[in-house]
């Protein structure tokens, strides 16, 4: 069993190393190369982290994970690059500990073993997660140019899916943030009847479908106004309504009726969530925002409401409950009108204009380079179908040998690509054709790059008009 042992070493600001002591070389070895038993994102993670803290900046807290090959499992390692002066100028000075299981730990020290590497698998699945939305989002579009007619027949149900892979984006977004602590993004105008209505067609299945089934009946009354819009997240305060609705449905076990009403008293607006299930006793209904109370037992978190009442008060609203056993419960929502700002929504004309192909693109040449062979169809043929001409590369590798033959205008990276990384990738491409535009594809939040190198960088999923308009502003 490997004792935590803290791993000290020192490096220069070219990254080599300049001391390790007896616990860094029993766990990430003596050789020249310090990063020889990370994988391979890490270390040029490690690389990055390193040259942050040479120019003055602190990163702690970095998770890697270790392979050794006496182990079936890879080891997670959590270091500290710490900036520091010497004599020769910039140094850094890096710190570690093995998050390991020994019997001496306690139990809050497994738990910290458990969290650190269920972020570090999060990570990993948000980037697969992101990529499987972005096929879905780029099918969609595909699907309307190509058969707009029957797209046209199926709109509802094709904006119901659009809208559902879209927030499953923003979520995915929100989850990547949370894990590096990062701040989130900004708001934009919201339509709350619209997306009330989104959120009454999108849990459908829930109050109609899947009662009916059951043999009872639960009746949904929608009773929203035309009301002014708020500033804020249209996919958090989703998010919030879904599940006001599925708690009222799980508050009816043998049917009811579930309502939400809506109004405007001018500074204002009023959202009534109302159902006609079981109800709460006063102790239940004084604690139903506490993070982790739950009356659920096994089935619940007690995170929903909890996060429901955070996200309404980082919108400068109010969320409140009234409720009686046997008389069921009201949870009544507040929101500021929007005071200023116009709607953020593209107007219709210019997103008709750019469904047409796009003038001059015939003299236009992409390279798309992604290891996922659903992104790099759907982009490629989406672009195609705006009359550029493309190209397309499973690997850096790959393109690297489309590009010592085939001149383009443009390059799309995906981020993420095993032997070369897409940053790689396009420092080898920047310093042989110096010339070509590089923009980074990535379902990553960490968007830091030399933007002397990579001229912009996009996350996934996005949509073709990004891609249209990235196209028409850099080349």
């Amino acid at each position: 069993m490997i004792e935590p042992e803290l791993l000290v070493a020192t490096a220069n600001d070219h990254g080599q190393i300049n001391f390790r002591n007896r616990a860094w070389k029993e766990i990430l070895g003596a050789s020249d190369d310090p990063w020889i038993h990370l994988q391979a994102d890490d270390r040029e993670t490690a690389a990055r982290n390193i040259q942050e803290a040479a120019s003055g900046t602190l990163v702690t807290h970095a998770l890697f994970l270790v392979d050794r090959p006496d182990r079936d499992q890879p080891l997670p390692l959590l270091l500290h690059f710490v900036p520091v002066m010497s004599g020769q100028g910039h140094a850094v000075s890096i710190t570690g500990e093995l998050l390991v299981e020994p019997t001496t730990w306690t139990e809050s020290h497994t738990e910290r073993h458990r969290m650190e590497t269920l972020g570090r698998m999060t990570m990993g699945m948000a980037h697969d997660f992101n990529n499987l939305l972005s096929g879905i989002l780029g099918h969609l579009e595909l699907w309307r140019q190509e058969d707009p007619d029957g797209a046209k027949r199926a709109d509802m149900h094709l904006n119901t899916i659009e809208r559902a892979a879209s927030d499953g984006a923003d979520l995915i977004n929100k989850v990547q943030k949370y894990i590096r602590q990062e701040s989130r993004s900004t708001f934009g105008t919201v339509d709350m009847r619209a997306l009330l209505v989104d959120c009454m067609t999108f849990t459908r299945p829930y109050w109609y479908n899947e009662p009916r089934r059951q043999g009872i009946s639960i009746s949904f009354d929608m009773l929203v106004p035309e009301l002014p819009s708020i500033r804020g997240s249209a996919s958090e305060l989703r998010d919030v309504f879904v599940n006001l609705i599925l708690n009222a449905v799980h508050a009816m076990p043998d049917g009811g009726r579930l309502s939400i009403r809506g109004a405007s008293s001018g500074k204002h607006i009023r959202v009534d969530v109302e159902d006609s299930g079981t109800g709460m006793t006063e102790d239940v209904r004084t604690r139903i925002f506490e993070p982790l109370y739950s009356t659920k037992g096994e089935r619940g978190t007690g995170m929903g409401l909890s996060i429901a009442a955070g996200i309404v008060r980082e919108h400068d609203g109010s969320i409140s409950v009234a409720s009686a056993p046997g008389a069921g419960s009201t949870f009544t929502l507040s929101f500021p009108v929007a005071t200023s700002g116009k709607n953020d929504e593209e107007p219709e004309p210019r997103r008709r204009a750019r469904a047409q192909a796009a003038p001059g693109a015939d003299a236009v040449s992409i390279l798309i380079v992604d290891d996922e062979a659903m992104i790099r169809n759907v982009v490629s043929q989406l672009l195609q179908l705006r009359g550029y001409n493309v190209y397309t590369a499973s690997s850096g590798h790959e393109a690297i040998r489309i590009l010592e033959t085939h001149s383009v205008d443009l390059i799309f990276t995906d981020q993420g690509m095993p032997e070369m990384s897409g940053r790689d990738f396009a420092e080898q491409a920047h310093n042989r054709w110096p010339d070509t535009v590089i923009v980074l594809l990535t379902g990553d939040t960490d968007l830091s790059v030399d933007q002397h190198v990579i001229r912009r960088v996009l996350t996934k999923p996005f949509k073709i008009d990004e891609l249209i308009d990235t196209i028409v502003d850099l080349v």
